[in-house]
């Protein structure tokens, strides 16, 4: 036992997150780091991110609870909507639970876990050592007589509606490429990679380590330093079959997202740029992690380590003429996610369930033995991981609230391979039935499919799907209330068989 009443051999926990990283880019020569490491492990293939945002995905992941039971629901950059971005005060959470077991926490990488009151960063109780914040980023840069990465060209604005009434003007990243001249030292993730490298060169091993590893890459902007600018040629890049689709039964609705202002303005040649710039980033991203992975080897922490792969959410990348994440699209929603095991355990396993990042939380918890302090959503997955028979699969629930403010609405259930959309803007509801199993691009609303009799043979399905989703929403007393189930209706208004035609 060591001077914390803990075993000796505790293992290390290790999470290493992206941030937009798509599931689909893996294991096709950009990344030979982190798919070594996720061979190494067991790697699920359906694995859903709890909200397509950056700061709800991260309360999500590290509380095990729902965005709606967190509080966490926007980014949050409207000032009045601020606190709609924050963990309820007192919520147990990753960090927490790794400074009560007496394990040496460190955090390198942006940090969104916001919280109410003081930021965790701030707290002068917190025993984690928080090696980098946006303001030493900042900081270093200026430092170093070097720019930021991105700027105006890399940003487009676009109208954003403050808690559905009022409407403001934002600026987000936009699709455009560019070459960082900065270099790899400031450019964030070799700052992050670098702080955290010279963190373990000090790690002494006198308590068990838990590295929280939160990057940047491959979120725009895309403005980055070669190698890795120049590193993917135009004509290598063979993009998806739905980049720059609009699918005639997908939700309009998106068009009054950030997701279809900016992405509907770009042409196939523009994304396929995108794309060039994406992967360059991508192997960025894989050259970091893999220095990290090496580090842990070099300090023989790598075999006793839980190490964690995933991204908080994805990124359409032009797939449904759409552009970053926000949506409950595969792109979006779908992330990479392999747990490493002590000693490589059950290593090469592929599990297919479907299951949540709120998973993430009480699978650590139960693996050392901690008792959350408070409710958690997620179910363990120690027995999927273990290969035991009593796991019980369970509905994957994901929302999205809006992004810098309340606007847009999305509810989403993956159930049976079905996944069920319900968008909402103002008043409007579009619904949406996709078969995961033989459509994985969601090029077919199923809600459209109809027979002789004229009725949708998948309306059944989708009768399960909207009666578990109300279900979920009235658990966790979302605000949002579901319209009762009116298919008629729905197709009535909107079955149309092409786009309407504008003139003079």
């Amino acid at each position: 036992m060591n001077k914390n009443g803990k075993k000796e051999d505790m293992p290390n926990c290790i999470l290493i997150a992206a941030d937009q990283l798509r599931f689909d880019v893996l294991g096709k020569g950009y990344t030979p780091n982190i798919d070594a490491l996720m061979k190494d492990s067991v790697r699920f293939s359906n694995a859903y991110c709890a909200s397509p945002l950056c700061v709800p995905a991260r309360g999500a992941l590290f509380t095990g609870t729902y965005p709606g039971v967190n509080g966490s629901l926007i980014n949050g950059w409207f000032p009045p909507e601020e606190p709609y971005s924050r963990v309820k005060e007192g919520t147990d959470h990753l960090y927490s639970v790794m400074e009560r077991l007496g394990m040496e926490c460190i955090h390198s990488g942006k940090q969104h876990l916001f919280v109410e009151g003081i930021p965790l960063e701030a707290r002068p109780d917190t025993k984690t050592r928080w090696l980098t914040t946006e303001a030493s980023y900042r900081a270093f840069v200026k430092g170093q007589g070097k720019r930021l990465p991105g700027g105006p060209l890399f940003t487009t604005p676009i109208p954003e509606m403050a808690d559905g009434v009022h409407t403001t003007v934002c600026a987000y990243s936009n699709p455009h490429t560019g070459r960082y001249e900065g270099g790899y030292d400031c450019y964030f993730d070799g700052y992050f990679t670098n702080t955290a490298v010279k963190a373990l060169d000090g790690f002494a091993g006198e308590k068990p380590l838990f590295l929280s590893m939160m990057y940047v890459a491959p979120h725009p902007p895309f403005d980055i330093p070669d190698p890795w600018y120049s590193l993917v040629k135009t004509e290598d890049v063979e993009l998806p079959d739905n980049v720059n689709r609009w699918y005639e039964h997908q939700s309009p609705l998106q068009k009054y997202n950030l997701t279809g202002y900016i992405g509907s303005s770009y042409r196939l040649e523009d994304w396929r740029e995108a794309w060039r710039t994406y992967l360059g980033l991508v192997s960025l991203l894989d050259q970091c992690v893999g220095r990290i992975i090496g580090k842990l080897k070099e300090k023989d922490l790598y075999e006793n380590s839980i190490i964690v792969f995933t991204s908080d959410h994805g990124e359409m990348l032009g797939s449904h003429c759409l552009f970053q994440k926000m949506c409950m699209y595969e792109e979006s929603a779908k992330t990479p996610f392999s747990i490493h095991l002590p000693g490589g355990r059950k290593k090469g396993t592929v599990r297919e369930e479907f299951i949540s990042h709120i998973d993430l939380f009480p699978t650590i918890c139960d693996f050392y033995e901690v008792t959350p302090t408070g409710e958690v959503n997620g179910t363990s997955l120690k027995e999927l991981l273990e290969e035991t028979e009593s796991f019980k699969e369970r509905p994957v629930y994901i929302q999205y609230d809006g992004n810098g403010s309340r606007g847009n609405f999305q509810r989403c259930v993956i159930w049976k391979n079905y996944k069920y959309i319900v968008d909402v803007f103002k008043d409007e509801y579009y619904l949406e039935l996709y078969d995961l199993k033989n459509d994985r691009q969601e090029t077919k609303n199923l809600l459209f499919e109809k027979e002789e009799d004229k009725k949708s043979r998948y309306w059944e399905a989708a009768l399960e799907l909207n009666r578990l989703l109300n279900s979920h929403l009235q658990e966790i007393q979302d605000d949002l209330a579901l319209l009762p189930w009116n298919p008629a209706e729905f197709l009535e208004n909107y079955n149309f068989n092409r786009f309407c035609k504008g003139g003079f």
